[in-house]
């Protein structure tokens, strides 16, 4: 008794049935049913009344109109024994019996208990929500040892599903006042069945490496711990025998039929042994390949030499599925949405060959009857209809309808799995258009928080909406807030203004930036820097393919810093400030024009599986504003499938930009302002640090090696040095990428992982290094080393003498190198997964740097994440 069924006990004061009795029972009652007890009556009486004793829920009516005695007739044992058939028939009765007292028949009966409740003991892997609604007994019902066998095999055959064939079911029944029970599944799961070996017998063209590795179903190994493959599943056993004929029928061997397919159990039942006898056949070439269409547009010779498939190549029956689907596509292309194209083979043993007949059946031209949109409740319906490329009435065109598709994909409102549908319209020659979407979250929700000790609280966000109200707007405000950064942005996007084919977008930001710096243990701001601008774009289309952007960006820049902190003799000395804020500072502003051309044929902008996508970008500063520069950039992409699900892609992208204008005479500025410049890091080239790729100065600090109060080694501790990334004037970056296929429970839950390859450079700007300084340190350090002293107010200066002769203290040694300003490229290897999370879209990527430049920071592990909403 399990200690459920102990409780029960203890609570009703009742005895359980155990198994052994249970099994006598049920036997009991089966042999009853089907052999019943002869009625113990004499025969030849008159019947004068029949009533029914024993019964407690069912009327004796009731009861009364499942047998055929009544009153009037003539008593037989035949009738008797029928009627006692009848009854066990209804399964409402554990025992029933008919007495004939001289014409008075009493019919005694004991009803079958009523289920109080199921009970499961023992299921861990399958929960109740999964069992219940699968079994015929619930609460209330009347007990049948039928059903109970039923729902014992029932059970089984779920747990089989699973691939627990080692499972047992034993049922047990606890008896309770009134005549109810409660009904106890005491289950053991037993361990899940694995595939420990597939054995094929008959292969001698292939090796089992090769066959097996066609095969859903793998074998069980420690490597494949987490494959959900080697579970036996008879559904998968079938279907792996279609993929052998597939493959065997992709490889010439049209005869080849697997004999049989047989799954043994152990004996312990906790693996299977599945056993293929195969029998291959030859091998087959193409014979003649020909097409007949009886499509009036449609060539046969013309078509029939265009194909891909040619005489005396081996025999490829996905070669000519492909050119079925093909011809089908073109026939759609002309209008014949319902095109039969059927092919018909010709085989012929003697020299083995295949010849095939493409045949074209006549099919009246098809023009489009109407267009539905179902299932959007959010998303206006124009914000679909506006991406078909194909209008009510028009020719039917497979082209267009795919392009729609596409782009109704590509506005990543709906699930990816979304097609439009064709349907038989109200004659012959029409057909409707269904695009039933599934709407799925269009908002992005990023949040991060934090305390700093130097900046007390920190808090960065970001919200976005890529369908506002269902207009298919895109609106954002991204915040960034601390006691010493303070930004706000506000981003709007409308694809059609004025629902025109014209897409108009605007930015407007604030950026608020304080800097400071610690004396005598007092936190003092030292740089404020303040951005306001904004920037409007519009795009109009140029061709199906092809549309051109026009912005217009202005920016007002003013940058200060702490003179009394960072400046020298009226000068700001990047001895003290570093060269990125001497760089940065003043008041400027930007006044930038620009334009970019378009050509994209990409699937899906979201993920794209495959086409081409070109941008080619020129931006003009100085049309007013202090800035002037003329800025080039162009990026490529592809991406296709190349078969298994695999995905390849690669990328290539680069810019240059040239001042219009001198800054300074001095060969150690450079012309372009260092946050114009361009630069690489995370995230546009992996393996590396944001902005860790390209020229920059190292600030390397001596230090105290052994202890004897001298500055006399330079660090090799990075964490310790100043890095100064400078940027360039010219970039460059590849990327090849190959997007690896999942089972379907990782698709499900949005795992898509990558292997990839990045190579760049940023180079191309002014060596900022004063050469030929006279050292300024003493005698202490080693040549070559600039020095920083704390004067007598505390502060940090170059001088090593007051004005009144007395030296101050030595504060830094240190010596700056001018590194990474080479074309030559890095290289980058690593694996990614992008995961869309329950908290939003998550990247993560580990990368190996095979080549980089000296001066280049490495970076291992990356990742990035948010949500969606």
């Amino acid at each position: 008794m399990t200690p459920l069924g102990a409780a029960l006990l203890a609570t009703t004061g009742l005895v359980a049935v155990p198994q052994g009795a249970f099994a006598q029972a049920a036997a009991a009652q089966q042999s009853a049913a089907a052999t019943p007890a002869p009625a113990s009556a004499p025969a030849g009486d008159v019947i004068r009344n029949v009533t029914v004793q024993g019964s407690q829920r069912l009327e004796p009516d009731t009861i009364l109109s499942y047998i055929r005695l009544r009153p009037g007739q003539t008593y037989t044992q035949a009738l008797g024994d029928q009627a006692l058939k009848d009854l066990y028939a209804t399964e409402l009765f554990a025992d029933v019996s008919i007495r004939n007292n001289g014409g008075d028949v009493v019919v005694q009966v004991k009803e079958n208990p009523v289920i109080n409740r199921i009970i499961l003991e023992g299921n861990k892997r399958l929960k109740e929500d999964k069992i219940l609604p699968e079994i015929k007994l619930a609460a209330r019902q009347i007990f049948t040892r039928s059903k109970v066998r039923a729902d014992v095999a029932r059970i089984i055959e779920l747990y089989k599903r699973q691939g627990r064939f080692a499972a047992t079911v034993e049922p047990k029944m606890v008896m309770l006042d009134q005549n109810r029970v409660d009904i106890v599944f005491e289950i053991s799961e037993g361990p899940k069945s694995k595939v420990r070996q597939i054995n094929i017998i008959g292969n001698e063209k292939f090796s089992d490496g090769d066959l097996r590795g066609q095969m859903v179903t793998k074998q069980a190994r420690f490597f494949r711990l987490f494959s959900s493959g080697t579970s036996y599943d008879p559904d998968r056993l079938a279907f792996d025998q279609q993929k052998l004929r597939q493959y065997y029928l992709t490889e010439g061997y049209a005869d080849f039929r697997v004999v049989s397919a047989v799954a043994e159990l152990t004996p312990d039942k906790r693996d299977f042994i599945i056993t293929y006898v195969v029998e291959e056949g030859d091998r087959y070439k193409f014979g003649d390949v020909k097409v007949d269409s009886q499509l009036r547009d449609f060539d046969s010779e013309k078509l029939a030499a265009n194909l891909p498939i040619k005489k005396d190549a081996w025999y490829n029956a996905k070669m000519v599925e492909d050119q079925v689907d093909s011809l089908t596509e073109t026939a759609g292309a002309f209008g014949y949405a319902f095109a039969d194209v059927r092919p018909d083979f010709s085989r012929s043993k003697e020299d083995l060959t295949m010849s095939v007949t493409f045949r074209i059946a006549e099919a009246p031209r098809t023009y489009v009857e109407r267009v539905d949109v179902n299932g959007n409740t959010l998303t206006q319906d124009k914000v679909i209809r506006r991406e078909f490329r194909i209008a009510e009435g028009d020719a039917f065109n497979t082209f267009q309808i795919k392009r729609s598709t596409n782009r109704i994909k590509s506005l990543g409102y709906f699930q990816e799995k979304f097609d439009v549908e064709q349907k038989p319209g109200s004659a012959p020659d029409r057909i409707i258009l269904e695009a039933n979407v599934e709407e799925k979250p269009t908002g992005e929700l990023q949040l991060s928080a934090g305390f700093s000790s130097l900046e007390s609280f920190i808090f960065q966000g970001s919200i976005r909406q890529n369908n506002f109200r269902g207009r298919g707007q895109t609106i954002g405000l991204s915040v960034d807030y601390s006691r010493y950064t303070r930004s706000v942005q506000v981003s709007f996007t409308e694809p059609y203004l004025f629902d025109k084919n014209i897409s108009f977008g605007m930015d407007v930001y604030r950026r608020d930036l304080n800097s400071f710096n610690f004396t005598n243990q007092n936190r003092n701001t030292t740089y404020k820097q303040a951005t306001t601008g904004f920037s409007a774009r519009v795009g109009v289309p140029l061709t199906e393919y092809m549309s051109l952007i026009g912005r217009y960006t202005f920016n007002i820049d003013d940058v200060t810093l702490d003179r009394d902190t960072f400046f020298i003799n009226g000068q700001c000395s990047s001895l003290l400030a570093g060269r990125y804020l001497c760089d940065a500072i003043g008041k400027r502003t930007s006044s930038i024009l620009g334009a970019s051309l378009v050509y994209d044929t990409l699937d899906n902008r979201v993920r794209p599986t495959r086409g081409n996508q070109l941008i080619v970008g020129a931006d003009f500063a100085g049309l007013g504003g202090s800035v002037k520069y003329a800025r080039v950039t162009a990026n490529a992409a592809k991406f296709w499938p190349v078969g298994g699900g695999f995905i390849f892609s690669v990328r290539a992208e680069g810019g240059a930009i040239k001042p219009l204008a001198s800054r300074s005479s001095d060969p150690t500025v450079d012309d372009v302002y260092l946050t114009d410049r361009f630069f690489l890091g995370e995230p546009q080239i992996r393996g590396f640090d944001i902005r860790g790729v390209g020229p920059r100065v190292l600030r390397k600090f001596f230090v105290d090696s052994d202890n004897n109060g001298t500055l006399d080694t330079v660090s090799n501790d990075r964490n310790q040095w100043v890095d100064d990334a400078l940027g360039g004037r010219y970039y460059y970056l590849a990327r090849a990428e190959l997007e690896i296929p999942l089972g379907s429970g990782a698709r499900e839950l949005g795992l898509r992982p990558s292997i990839y390859v990045d190579a760049g450079a940023v180079f191309g700007v002014s060596n900022p290094l004063v050469q030929n300084v006279v050292s300024n340190c003493p005698a202490t350090v080693p040549a070559g080393a600039t020095c920083s002293y704390t004067g007598t107010d505390g502060r940090l200066t170059s001088s090593r003498f007051n004005a009144d002769g007395s030296e101050n203290t030595l504060a830094q040694a240190f010596r700056e190198e001018y590194v990474g300003n080479t074309p030559s490229p890095r290289v980058s290897v690593g694996i990614g997964v992008n995961w869309n999370s329950p908290f939003g879209p998550f990247r993560l990527d580990f990368a190996r740097v095979l080549k980089k430049a000296n001066g280049d920071d490495p970076k291992t592990f990356t990742f990035n994440v948010g949500t969606q909403f």
